[in-house]
């Protein structure tokens, strides 16, 4: 991080004003649904347009009450679908806020990370490598910043930015400029560190005056809905064709043609599934909201589908399956022909034997003076712990050249300028396998400083090295293999297993999930924190760890047999991730990947779900992921794991209540035409229907708890539909078994009951199975009895609603007049309770051999 000097930034009141002034960073054309637009879509859905022209007919027909109660049930109707697609949008709103690109920013003189909505002209930002630039801005100080513009000029190579390079007099700035201090809103900092000064914000900016509209939430269909708008498609066909037919039957049988296209309208009411598109819509997006409240945002809507199959978690060691709170725990010093380990108690004393001074004081030289890296930050606080009164704390000396980590050296380099000393102080630090490198070593230092590093390795420790040089004058090497370096030591850090970890693992053991811990630490150190974590309690010279170097000498086919064992991936690097997800899904495993860097983009793009760190992370790595992990912790991978495939049981629970519980509509609505019976459903029945299909299907099940097998399972096949096979010949067998009980209480009405009270009779055991199917539906195999005791109080409500709404059609004198009822009496109430209790007992008997057979 680079602070510029004598620079303080804005004050947070200067801040609120330019924003109420210039309005927010957000670009044009970033609309938002509402809900005048929400109604009109609404309104123009097929189930809305029959009921709207059943309304019409009936006052074209002089029958006013009818009309109106229509129109006023549309209204109702309307009223539930926006309360449910406001609250599904508000959602969705929710996770644009959170998904918006973050920028950190000087503030009274203090960093502060805000929204990227919020930044403003005048503003300090504090840039890192892999950050996405918030707003255009002119650069103060920066380290070999270079900067990826591709995407307002197309090209793919990246320009370098200089600070204090300005355009020619009456030059407007563009990109694509090398050489030059303008950066540009949107683009990334693929290289180097700075601070820049704030020029332009939304549409006042580059990529604002474009008119380029970036979307944090894309809005590709998915599989699975691709899937349900074929199936939607096929049964409005079929509703259309058996809607005809039935308008011609009755007309012909009846002579009443006012009254078969009633009886038609029914029908293609009756048939149509409209609650699909609502499901889907409802139901992850609501479910991507309960997962922004266990840490995890989601970026594409679709990963929900796909995150309940996940069946490999590919994992960061550093700060996810550990706390990322560094400690040094352990030094050692080389002398001439041995080595010398201290173990560091913080507590028992302040002070360090002299042999171990310089040892500190480089890896404090070789780190940056204000360090955001944990490691970095552990080693200043063993400075300042241990040396503040010694001479081996610099703070008058001025850095002159950095050398980078590159995937060729692990290891970095500072360059120092001492008060008053012609010669340059050089601190190295990095890999020990890099840093002896660098130092030129003879065979017999280097075993000894292996031997150190895989005893410190074996406690679970992160070891670095840590080297010194000298060098007189300013043409520095073009590499830092030119400096005469000398090996010095190593620290080891102590980074904490996270608490939570081991009991994470043990559920992903019991969900069939495989995890694989991917590091660029030493094997030894991955070897020790897989052990502690219980990742592989069989780690053996059967299943050895996989080291980067291993992994290069490998062919794509040798890498993939090697991945279908290997539990820990150590020295890797960032590019190699990428080989690792493309043999594994190469395997057929669905890869859900973590990662937080800028090289880890490729790899979180290419696995299934991209998981990236929201803590550590950069931009282009959240970016390229499908969801963010802000807390950057492995358990709450695995929560959402967990509720990822909760929501895809209940979507599947629910699309099966859909289609089960039109076939008695369907069936009510066409067979008693056929079979010259009575009308049994008007429109007018089939939309108070509605009123409890529309809430049951989306609110009741979203809010369906997760079943208690759910980790105690396999993940599915993502290639297996949500909703066909077995599950649709269910869903089609519990409708047929309603309508089954339905027409068994016409025929029973019709002997016993006078016309009216026989509908009524039969709507009543229509709406009854209708709550039945919710009930049987809540578990694909858990006992009735058993769903009765798990919380819902959504579907408690909508229950309580629909029967008293069904008491006042039957009981309330012009309300059953309107619905052409006669009062039935209170033992036929009854009946058609039970009988829509005894419409799900078949299924329940199902449900119980396959609990018999589980258990056998």
């Amino acid at each position: 991080m680079v602070l510029p000097a004598h620079d303080q930034g804005l004050s947070t009141a200067q801040a609120a004003e330019r924003l109420a002034e210039d309005g927010p960073n957000a670009l044009p054309g970033d609309t938002r649904r509402t809900l005048l637009g929400i109604a009109r879509e609404t309104l123009r859905e097929p189930m809305f347009l029959l009921l709207l022209a059943a309304g019409a007919l009936y006052l074209v027909l002089g029958d006013l009450h009818e009309g109106l109660i229509l129109f006023g049930l549309v209204m109702v109707v309307l009223a539930l679908t926006l309360y449910q697609e406001g609250k599904t949008e508000r959602a969705i709103e929710a996770l644009r806020e959170l998904s918006s690109p973050r920028a950190l920013v000087l503030r009274d003189g203090q960093p502060l990370r805000i929204a990227g909505s919020e930044v403003v002209r005048g503003d300090i930002l504090l840039l890192a490598e892999g950050d996405r630039i918030p707003a255009d801005a002119r650069l103060i100080e920066g380290t070999e910043v270079q900067v990826d513009e591709s995407l307002l000029t197309g090209e793919p190579v990246p320009v370098s930015k200089v600070a204090g390079v300005t355009a020619a007099q009456n030059e407007a700035p563009r990109p694509g400029g090398d050489a030059q201090a303008y950066l540009f809103s949107g683009t990334l900092l693929v290289k180097g560190h700075g601070s820049a000064r704030v020029t332009a914000t939304g549409a006042r900016s580059e990529i604002g005056r474009i008119g380029t509209a970036l979307e944090s939430l894309s809005s590709e269909p998915s599989p699975l809905k691709k899937q349900t708008a074929r199936l939607v498609k096929v049964l409005a066909l079929i509703a259309l064709v058996a809607s005809l037919f039935l308008i011609a039957a009755f007309g012909l049988m009846r002579g009443d043609w006012l009254g078969a296209l009633l009886a038609g309208i029914a029908l293609a009411m009756a048939l149509l599934p409209q609650e699909f598109t609502v499901v889907l819509t409802v139901i992850p997006a609501l479910g991507a909201w309960r997962l922004s409240k266990q840490n995890v945002l989601t970026r594409r809507i679709a990963a929900i589908e796909t995150l309940g199959a996940t069946s490999v978690l590919c994992v960061d060691k550093t700060g996810t399956l550990t706390e990322n709170r560094m400690t040094v725990t352990e030094l050692y010093v080389a002398l001439a022909d041995r080595g010398e380990n201290l173990p560091v108690d913080y507590d028992a004393t302040s002070e360090l034997p002299e042999i171990f001074h310089a040892l500190v004081e480089f890896s404090i030289l070789a780190s940056v003076v204000d360090p955001f890296d944990p490691m970095e930050k552990a080693f200043h606080r063993l400075g300042t712990h241990f040396l503040q009164d010694t001479e081996h704390l610099h703070h008058d000396w001025t850095l002159v050249q950095e050398y980078g980590l590159t995937p060729e050296l692990r290891a970095m380099s500072h360059v120092w300028q001492a008060q008053q000393d012609q010669q340059h102080v050089v601190a190295a630090k990095g890999a020990p396998e890099a840093i002896v490198d660098l130092c030129h070593l003879d065979a017999a230092a280097q075993a000894r400083i292996a031997q150190a590093v895989d005893a410190m390795a074996s406690q679970g420790l992160r070891v670095l090295g840590v080297a010194q040089a000298r060098f007189t004058g300013e043409q520095w090497p073009a590499i830092e293999h030119d400096f005469e370096f000398e090996f010095i030591g190593l620290l080891g850090l102590a980074d904490p297993l996270r608490a939570e970890i081991p009991a994470a693992m043990a559920e992903c053991r019991s969900a069939s999930i495989r995890v694989v811990m991917i590091t660029g630490d030493y094997p030894a150190t991955a070897s020790a924190i897989a052990h502690q974590a219980q990742l592989n309690t069989s780690l053996s010279a059967g299943d050895p760890v996989l080291t980067g170097d291993a992994l290069a000498a490998m062919s794509e086919l040798e890498l993939r047999t090697r991945m279908q064992t290997v539990s820990v991936c150590a020295r890797i690097a960032p590019e190699q991730k990428l080989r690792i997800v493309q043999a594994l899904k190469a395997n057929g495993a669905v890869v859900a990947m973590t990662g937080d860097g800028v090289n880890d983009a490729p790899a979180l793009k290419a696995a299934h779900v991209g998981v990236a760190m929201g803590g550590r992370g950069t931009d282009v790595a959240r970016e390229a992921a499908s969801l963010v992990l802000l807390d950057d912790n492995f358990a709450s991978i695995v929560r959402a794991v967990r509720l990822g495939r909760r929501i895809f049981d209940n979507l599947r629970k629910s699309m099966s209540y859909i289609l089960a519980v039109h076939v008695p509509i369907a069936g009510m609505a066409l067979l008693p035409v056929l079979l010259g019976w009575p009308t049994v459903l008007f429109p007018l029945h089939i939309a108070f229907l509605e009123l409890v299909i529309d809430p049951a299907c989306s609110m009741v099940f979203e809010n369906e708890p997760a079943e208690a097998n759910v980790m105690q399972r396999p993940p599915r096949d993502v290639n297996t539909p949500l909703f066909a096979g077995m599950t649709l010949l269910l869903a089609l067998l519990q409708g047929l078994g309603a309508l089954a009980v339905v027409m068994g209480a016409t025929v029973w009405g019709t002997d016993q009951l006078t016309e009216g009270a026989a509908r009524a009779f039969a709507f009543a055991t229509l709406v009854c199975t209708n709550l039945a199917l919710i009930f049987s539906n809540r578990s694909r195999a858990g006992s009735l009895w058993a769903s009765l005791w798990v919380p819902n109080r959504t579907l408690w409500i909508v229950v309580g609603a629909a029967l008293a709404l069904m008491s006042l059609a039957l009981y309330l004198p012009w309300l059953a007049r309107l619905f052409v009822f006669e009062p039935l009496p209170l033992p036929y109430l009854a009946a058609a309770l039970g009988l829509g209790l005894a419409s799900m007992l078949w299924f329940e008997a199902v449900k119980l051999g396959q609990r018999l057979k589980s258990r056998a």
